[in-house]
């Protein structure tokens, strides 16, 4: 299903199978349509996106347009129909990407266009939260979307030591760390995106009681302070055969399976039993 917010940008075939993923089949926040090579592809953002950006400074970076006021209109007029919808994502706002407000240009993240401003990834990834949930607020009303909201928050992309992901960094921990010791707590970019969901949560949550809706409606499942403290559940260097003649940076985003993601679905199944109070 495509993604609450309009995006607009090139979406390359190989990667199209982990954007659904890192989205959720049934949270696609926003909807992309790729280059002419790449058609009618969908790409993970919670803002609505439509068409390539003809300005490429670094062409191997893809340059995205985001529209981050503007819930896809796909993706709107599909959640009546739905029991539950799943929110999540976070790393795909690190791409370089023109952000729209009202139809303007407002900002970008690494565009390197003349006069354009430079916004912070975690205001663009809080201003397309805000305007996915505002939607399925929006789509409450009495004969549509009647069914619970459950936000994911992300999973941590600070696993790398000794470098950054391009720059020779790794995971090659065998234990997870102790809660509270050095090193555990949440900082920088996962900071500042964890900070910005659970936010735009608490705000819609807010906005959904004070209009008389009903606030268990509107779940918050925050795996991120777990994920922090198992640097040692990604698959590393060992993220294909050996005998494969390929040449990878090391792997500390995605998760080994099994692995400690394992513990997402112990948490969505107590989500999804009846009586559940959060």
């Amino acid at each position: 299903m495509p993604s609450p917010i309009r995006l607009v940008g090139p979406c390359r075939a190989p990667d199209r199978k982990e954007a659904l993923y890192a989205m959720g089949s049934s949270t696609g926040a926003v909807t992309a349509t790729s280059p002419t090579d790449y058609t009618d592809r969908r790409c993970p953002c919670a803002a609505s996106i439509d068409e390539p950006n003809s300005y490429q400074p670094d062409p191997s970076r893809h340059m995205w347009n985001i529209h981050l006021d503007e819930p896809d209109a796909a993706w709107v007029t599909g959640i009546a129909g739905f029991d539950r919808v799943l929110i999540s994502a976070a790393n795909w706002f690190t791409r370089p990407a023109m952000f729209y407000e009202a139809g303007r240009v407002v900002a970008c993240h690494y565009c390197l266009a003349p006069g354009v401003p430079d916004m912070t990834r975690g205001h663009s990834l809080r201003m397309a939260f805000r305007a996915a949930l505002r939607a399925l607020l929006a789509a409450a009303a009495p004969g549509g979307f009647q069914g619970t909201v459950i936000v994911r928050t992300l999973s941590p992309t600070s696993h790398f030591e000794g470098g950054e992901w391009d720059r020779g960094g790794d995971c090659r921990r065998t234990r997870p760390l102790v809660a509270g010791s050095d090193g555990t707590g949440m900082a920088g970019l996962d900071l500042d995106f964890h900070t910005a969901q659970v936010e735009e949560f608490a705000r819609a949550k807010a906005e959904l009681e004070a209009s008389g809706g009903k606030g268990e409606r509107m779940v918050l499942m925050d795996t991120t302070p777990a994920m922090v403290l198992r640097p040692d559940g990604h698959p590393s260097r060992y993220g294909h055969w050996a005998h494969e003649n390929v040449t990878l940076y090391n792997d500390c985003i995605h998760w080994c399976l099994p692995g400690p993601i394992d513990a997402w679905n112990e948490m969505l199944l107590q989500m999804l039993l009846p009586g559940y109070s959060p």
